[in-house]
């Protein structure tokens, strides 16, 4: 779907527009397709590789996004290391180890689930980085706060580099991201209908 582009606007008041458009757009996904999206994630799984010993971060779904456990728990079960994000504070976002148990984690703001202080630091391999809209291009926008985006150029400092791999309902594709400098592409898109994969990605998966 196109959205227009006021050539006045800044990338970021042009990324709060297709941000709000695009988020609209999910909330009225109902419940039924929620679940059949969940499942249809899974069937992606493959895409990643081997995946046993690898640390894969994934997110506790919030406000309306494509639900990632189910695809969580069959990465586990195929052996890999599952961890979640943790909002230390106002720029800072970490990852710890989580075991796949709802009862190991503690409510956090913005309606998350995050593991408890004392669970193991995390350096992610592959990130199933959650999203609200994306483009051809495999550029993302996120809601707004870039955690992420601060979280993945520091791990770039450290010269470690994780799949980044978007997960998201196909609505929430668009024409066109307005990238900036610091925002880094997706290696690949899992959605319901399917994934798509940038065409430089597979030698790096």
């Amino acid at each position: 779907m196109k959205l227009a582009v006021a050539m006045t606007e800044t990338p970021q008041q042009q990324k709060a527009r297709i941000r709000a458009d695009v988020l609209a757009r999910r909330a009225d996904i109902g419940t039924e397709a929620q679940t059949a999206a969940a499942v249809a994630l899974v069937a992606q799984a493959g895409m990643l590789g081997l995946v046993s010993g690898r640390a894969v971060s994934g997110f506790w779904p919030i406000r309306g996004e494509i639900d990632p456990l189910p695809l969580m728990a069959h990465l586990a079960g195929e052996g890999a290391r599952l961890c979640l994000p943790v909002v230390l504070d106002a720029q800072t976002l970490v990852f710890r180890a989580w075991t796949g148990d709802p009862d190991a984690l503690v409510p956090a703001r913005f309606g998350l689930m995050e593991p408890r202080p004392e669970a193991e630091p995390v350096r992610p391999d592959i990130m199933l980085v959650p999203l609200a809209a994306y483009d051809g291009a495999f550029n993302r926008i996120g809601y707004g706060a870039g955690y992420y985006d601060r979280a993945i150029a520091a791990m770039e400092a450290e010269n470690h580099q994780p799949l980044l791999v978007g997960v998201a309902y196909a609505c929430q594709r668009v024409e066109d991201v307005p990238a900036e400098p610091h925002d880094r592409p997706l290696a690949m898109v899992f959605t319901d209908a399917g994934t798509e994969l940038r065409p430089d990605t597979e030698g790096a998966i």
